[in-house]
C-alpha cells in the first residue's frame, strides 16, 4: 500500500491496515535521527497516526484524522529498521482508539503509541 506524500518524506511502508490491526515500517536514515542521533520521536508518533488512519478508514469506509496523540519512549533506535505494530482499543461511531507498540530489528519494545483518531462522514 503507498502511503500519502508526507509519510513519504521519512520513508513509511504500510504493510497491513484493517479492521483488526495495522502494521509498518521506516528504514532508520539521516533524514529521521535528531541531532543526537536517535529517530526523532515524530517519527513513531507520524507512524502511529498514518497507519491508525489508514486502518480505520479501511475499516468504516468513512474519514479519519488524528485527533490526540501519547507517545512513551521505552529505549532509542538509531540504526536498522522501525517497526510498528498496532490494534483498535475502541471501536466508536466518532472516535477510534489505536495502541501501537513500536520495536527494533531485534524485536525489542522501544516505543508505545496511543493514538485517537476521529472519525467522520467524507
Amino acid at each position: 500500500m503507498a502511503a500519502p506524500p508526507f509519510d513519504a518524506l521519512y520513508g513509511l511502508e504500510i504493510e497491513t491496515a484493517g479492521p483488526d490491526g495495522a502494521t509498518g515500517t521506516a528504514a532508520v536514515t539521516d533524514g529521521v535521527r535528531q541531532p543526537a542521533g536517535l529517530v526523532h520521536g515524530g517519527v513513531y508518533a507520524s507512524m502511529a497516526e498514518s497507519l491508525a488512519v489508514a486502518a480505520t478508514e479501511a475499516a468504516t469506509g468513512r474519514t479519519a484524522a488524528g485527533h490526540s496523540s501519547q507517545t512513551s519512549f521505552l529505549r532509542p533506535i538509531t540504526a536498522g529498521t522501525v517497526h510498528a505494530a498496532g490494534r483498535p482499543r475502541h471501536r466508536g461511531r466518532s472516535t477510534w482508539v489505536w495502541e501501537f507498540d513500536v520495536t527494533d530489528d531485534d524485536g525489542r519494545l522501544c516505543a508505545l503509541v496511543r493514538m485517537t483518531v476521529a472519525v467522520r462522514d467524507a
